[in-house]
């Protein structure tokens, strides 16, 4: 349940839509270097997933609290540090929250609606209501806790996963000739890119990173906060688990959207070489053109994924929330989150995702510079787990 609840909060948007702003903004190099990012967020993954069982709070009533704010926080205090892992963790806690209102709701709310509207004209000009709608049903689900939050993603993400998977696979391998060429295209304009792209190798390199990290979260830490809830007695175990995440999520599903994306590049009225911002509506229309019914099916799978993203980051922020306030105000947070989503519902696009990057990009800051202090402990527990493993130590369970 700790895994797909993270999954469910980078599996998503990120996927669909991120994929389609790389390539519209940064062309196909982005991809390359959204992949080649990757391998370093499954390192980051790793860290801050074990950090997040070592340093966790287990309260009272069996509840855990757990994450950046709180491995920074007691972790650093723990090496004679407690201001700067007091300032760390304040500081993580708020961006945290930020990030939960921009990339975990309104880019969500944002991108489902756009891509329903667009599927369904009959929708168009009701986002406040459909806004309104969302907001009643994550309010439904983020009132029960966790507990039903890991039910409900459970179940959702693994079929999501799969018809999307699904339909990616059938379009790449009734096309398997393109793929040689769309490689060497992807790689080429890493290095090389075409000139009408914005910024040159920088500009293509910088967009990458930025989509790829938005997605997977590598670094920011925030899949930790679902991680630390885990049951194991081994935290590096589950460190290893969250490196699953940047794998699936983005060497995996996002190479394969933006394989789609290529492959019928032809065909796409959406397509623009270096042209405007276009999010899920040009991955719609990229399946469309090979699977005329399939725009449809995506759009209810757009909308799970961005359901299930909500309810995953409105836990991220809830315990940002509690460890700046406490459980008592926690209304007011609450009810921010369900306001945002009818805001992120009628918003521009352009706005909604210069705020979620800011927002999310900027809790890598506190994270990153404190997961350099905690390194050498982190080091010795791993040492330690791996000399056990080899010895075939752990238990089996069949």
């Amino acid at each position: 349940q700790a895994l797909t609840s993270a999954l469910s909060g980078t599996i998503g948007l990120g996927n669909i839509a991120g994929v389609a702003l790389a390539v519209t903004l940064g062309g196909p190099g982005a991809v390359f270097w959204m992949m080649f990012i990757a391998i370093f967020s499954m390192s980051a993954k790793f860290v801050s997933g074990s950090l997040s069982q070592i340093y966790r709070k287990v309260n009272d009533d069996g509840t855990i609290d757990g994450g950046p704010m709180y491995y920074l926080d007691i972790g650093l205090s723990k090496l004679n540090k407690p201001k700067l892992g007091k300032v760390l963790g304040v500081m993580y806690a708020v961006l945290i929250i930020g990030g939960a209102l921009g990339g975990g709701n309104m880019f969500q709310s944002n991108q489902s609606f756009a891509l329903l509207e667009k599927e369904f004209p009959i929708l168009e000009g009701y986002g406040a209501l459909y806004g309104i709608i969302l907001a009643v049903l994550v309010g439904a689900v983020i009132i029960g806790g966790i507990s039903r939050i890991g039910k409900a993603t459970e179940k959702i993400v693994p079929l999501m996963v799969a018809i999307y998977v699904s339909a990616s696979l059938y379009i790449i391998f009734t096309n398997l000739g393109q793929i040689p060429s769309i490689v060497s295209t992807i790689v080429n304009e890493a290095f090389t890119p075409n000139a009408i792209y914005v910024g040159g190798f920088i500009g293509v390199l910088i967009t990458g990173i930025r989509r790829a990290v938005f997605s997977n979260e590598g670094g920011v830490g925030s899949a930790s906060i679902a991680h630390s809830a885990a049951k194991t007695d081994e935290p590096v175990r589950e460190g290893i688990v969250a490196m699953i995440g940047p794998f699936i999520d983005t060497i995996v599903v996002c190479f394969m959207t933006a394989s789609v994306i290529l492959i019928t590049k032809d065909a796409n009225p959406l397509y623009q070489v270096g042209g405007g911002i276009n999010g899920a509506e040009l991955t719609s229309a990229a399946f469309g053109s090979a699977i005329s019914w399939f725009p449809y099916i995506l759009s209810i799978v757009v909308f799970l994924f961005s359901f299930s993203t909500m309810i995953s980051w409105y836990y991220y922020g809830d315990k940002g929330w509690k460890y700046l306030f406490g459980s008592s105000s926690i209304k007011v947070y609450q009810g921010m989150y369900l306001g945002c989503v009818v805001l992120g519902s009628v918003a521009s696009l352009g706005n909604v995702i210069d705020f979620s990057d800011m927002m999310i990009l900027s809790c890598g800051f506190p994270n990153i510079i404190g997961c350099l202090f905690l390194l050498p402990i982190l080091k010795t527990k791993l040492d330690d787990y791996w000399s056990r493993y080899k010895a075939n130590e752990f238990q089996t369970y069949k």
